[in-house]
């Protein structure tokens, strides 16, 4: 496993975000990079799940799924237009230098 945190950024991401991680180097990936586009919550978790990546989401049906138990690598939660883009940015950097895998996994950090 990575000893840094990467992130998966769901279906409903700008692409801006993904490309203001990159521009700070950190691995991100993004629906339509690994075609998931379409897909269900049901797809999203077992790919970030197999690819050790936290999953950024805006979705609230994620923060259920985390209540029913499922293993995860990490969410990243933040509610629809309560932040901007770089606070988003800035909250995902914050994770990204603080965290390791191992202490993100299981857990749901809220931006």
């Amino acid at each position: 496993m990575p000893r840094t945190i990467r992130f998966h950024l769901d279906e409903h991401c700008p692409t801006a975000l993904a490309e203001g991680l990159r521009r700070r180097g950190i691995d991100v990936t993004t629906t339509p990079d690994v075609g998931l586009q379409g897909a269900g919550d049901s797809e999203h978790l077992p790919f970030a799940f197999v690819e050790g990546r936290v999953l950024f989401t805006q979705d609230e049906d994620f923060l259920a799924i985390h209540a029913q138990g499922f293993s995860h690598p990490g969410i990243a939660y933040c509610h629809q237009e309560t932040r901007s883009l770089g606070e988003i940015i800035r909250g995902l950097v914050l994770i990204w230098e603080v965290y390791d895998p191992d202490e993100m996994a299981g857990r749901i950090e809220f931006l």
